[in-house]
């Protein structure tokens, strides 16, 4: 249904743009033609860039998928700037102001010529913008911490999407940042790979370089690309997986732990054995212990706020990758990225360092984050 779903937005987005960038443009019927070839190719490349995601080779792919998810989002954009036309439109009739045809095709020119600028510098932009991959920076306070936890640090990455637009050099250059920042810990949180281990165990070669331990949990899109593999592989690559379980961290007498749990479309993945279960990851917890989860989803911090978790972990929302577009994420999510707080568990969201579809972001900036734990008598912040 979402591949459906998507298709039919790629068909009627482009009917659009034909319709008011290049037959309220043109006078000629060649130009009207050229015109319409052009938009047809690209939009074929975009829906075979879809489809062909797991039956090319990454390599073989990526020039397609470039050129496909890029032209896609240069059509989002302009469309975005077409519709806000249609104000224009509307307005000019309400006020009985209705342009003669000439009138017309000249707010048609430039309309369509806005939308053209605005669309080529914001891809652009966010094109650049989608390769700098920065590291943010978070401390908070954990009531429950022990001092001999305090500046315990996790490095949290999400949403890499191995595949044709994200390849081994790049996944080798995050784990590079990485263990620059030397944490105490990694978490994985989910929506590392689009593709089977066939196909991309040789991209998730550079994990062995982890010098922290690193601990991952399943995202959704584990579950389009063989989750049953991606769990048995990830621990010779020297990942820890954690489903629906977790692993205590001792310093002396002090405590802590990092749970993690299947993403929640788990259950209905047809993968036996898998879903979100928090009360096993969380099975045997002392009350006074203080617990990390990571998930994938930001939804289930009500889940984790009931079970009185101190820190949720996730990524999923790319931060919405493609402002405002992607905005309407919120209406599944809490948030979009950054620290906020539901009851007593505090929420982190990072944005991630990939990018689903065209390798653009906008308004979202691809993020490592290093979170530092602070006991009582430490430093805190809030939401950001």
């Amino acid at each position: 249904m979402f591949a459906v779903l998507t298709l039919l937005l790629v068909v009627v987005t482009h009917v659009y743009l034909y319709r008011r960038a290049v037959h309220d443009v043109f006078d000629g019927r060649r130009a009207r033609r050229i015109g319409a070839t052009v938009i047809v190719l690209l939009g074929l490349a975009v829906a075979a860039a879809f489809t062909t995601q797991r039956a090319l080779d990454p390599g073989a792919a990526r020039p397609l998928h470039t050129a496909g998810y890029l032209w896609l989002a240069v059509v989002l954009y302009a469309t975005c700037v077409l519709v806000v036309g249609e104000l224009v439109r509307l307005g000019l009739r309400a006020a009985g102001r209705a342009p003669d045809p000439e009138r017309r095709r000249f707010l048609s020119r430039v309309l369509a010529g806005t939308a053209a600028v605005v669309a080529l510098g914001t891809v652009t932009y966010g094109a650049v913008a989608a390769r700098r991959v920065r590291t943010e920076r978070r401390e908070l306070l954990l009531d429950r911490l022990d001092p001999a936890f305090d500046g315990f640090t996790i490095a949290a990455i999400s949403d890499v999407h191995l595949g044709p637009l994200v390849g081994r050099a790049d996944l080798a250059g995050f784990v590079a940042t990485i263990n620059a920042a030397a944490p105490d810990a990694v978490a994985i949180v989910g929506d590392l790979v689009d593709g089977d281990v066939a196909t991309l165990g040789p991209y998730a070669e550079p994990l062995r370089d982890l010098q922290a331990p690193a601990y991952f949990v399943t995202g959704n899109h584990e579950y389009y690309s063989g989750a049953a593999q991606w769990v048995e592989h990830l621990p010779t690559l020297g990942v820890r997986v954690l489903r629906n379980e977790r692993v205590t961290v001792r310093r002396g007498g002090a405590v802590l732990h990092i749970a993690g749990c299947d993403d929640r479309t788990a259950a209905r993945s047809d993968v036996p054995g898998h879903g979100f279960d928090l009360d096993a990851a969380l099975a045997g917890r002392g009350p006074d212990e203080p617990v990390v989860l990571l998930t994938h989803q930001p939804v289930m911090v009500d889940q984790a706020a009931r079970a009185d978790v101190d820190l949720q972990v996730s990524g999923h929302t790319h931060g919405g990758q493609l402002w405002p577009l992607t905005t309407v994420a919120l209406i599944d999510q809490p948030v979009l990225a950054g620290l906020t707080r539901v009851g007593r568990t505090w929420l982190y969201v990072t944005r991630g360092v990939g990018f689903w579809g065209p390798p653009v972001r906008v308004g979202s900036p691809p993020e490592i984050t290093v979170l530092t734990l602070r006991a009582r008598g430490g430093g805190t912040v809030g939401p950001g």
